[in-house]
Parts: structure tokens; sequence; C-alpha cells
């Protein structure tokens, strides 16, 4: 496992290719970190599509998008899973923010998240609108998720600085 970026400190680009439910249509694309600048970003690492606490974690944050929009701010999903299943995924569950397909898991090892065995960590990194690592939280095992509430509190100390 690499290391992970520090608070304060810029976090590392990425590309990948996700997509993200709009209506019943999944819309696919390519997402870069960088092209996100000007608005504070929640990258929340999973394991995988259609696990238990994976699917509680990523229904909570899809039902509470209106409080990360109220606070500027957007949250990606990111797992080793390709598009076609984050696609199954969405539908599935009417998630509704982007979930990208690292596949070859180089960002979870960028971010010092991918793992043996279970392929990444669960993990959640506030990004600053100026591209600034806020705030992280990377599980030992993964078993629980970060809450709504405490993402949007941090995120109102990113807005407020």
């Amino acid at each position: 496992m690499g290391s992970s970026p520090q608070l304060g400190r810029a976090v590392p680009d990425f590309t990948l290719p996700g997509g993200v439910l709009t209506g019943e249509t999944f819309e696919r694309r390519d997402y870069t970190l960088s092209a996100a600048r000007g608005r504070a970003v929640v990258l929340a690492f999973y394991p995988g599509d259609n696990t238990a606490v994976c699917t509680k974690q990523l229904c909570s944050y899809s039902s509470g998008l209106e409080t990360f929009g109220e606070l500027d701010a957007e949250v990606w999903g990111i797992s080793p899973q390709g598009v076609d299943s984050h696609e199954s995924f969405a539908h599935s569950h009417g998630l509704r923010m982007p979930l990208l397909a690292d596949t070859g898991r180089e960002t979870a090892r960028a971010y010092g998240v991918a793992a043996p065995g279970i392929g990444v960590r669960r993990a959640v990194f506030l990004v600053g609108p100026d591209g600034v690592l806020r705030w992280k939280h990377v599980a030992l095992l993964g078993a629980t998720f970060q809450s709504l509430d405490t993402l949007a509190e941090q995120l109102s100390g990113i807005k407020s600085t």
C-alpha cells in the first residue's frame, strides 16, 4: 500500500472512466479531478458494487446529495469494478452520484488505499476547491463508513475557510 496524501497538500490528479445515473439513463464519460476545481469533491473509495456495507454507504450519500450540493461539493464513488458493473449498481439502487472505475487500482495506489485481498480499503478524502486535501478517513477493516453528517460537518469547515 502506497502512502496516503497528506492534509494541507495537493492531492494526486487522475482521470477515470465512469458514469452517473440521470433519470433512467446512465451517462458515461471520463472524470478528471482537476476539472472539478472550484468545488469541493468527496472521493469515496469503496471495495465493491452490490456488497452490503458499500450499498448502505453509497445509498446514504446518494440520498444526501442535496446536502452535499448545499455545501458546494460533489461526491464521486470509486471502486475497482468496471463501468458496466457501476451502471448495474446505480440502476439497482437509484444511486445518483458518479461511480468511477479504477480497474487497475492506479488511483487507489496513488491515494494509499489499495489493499491485497479486498482490492481497495474503504476511505473518504475531502478535496477542497483548490485541489488540496482537507480531511480524510481510511478504514482498517471497512465494516463501517463515514456518515453523511460527519462529511457535511467536515465540508462546512472547508467552506468557511
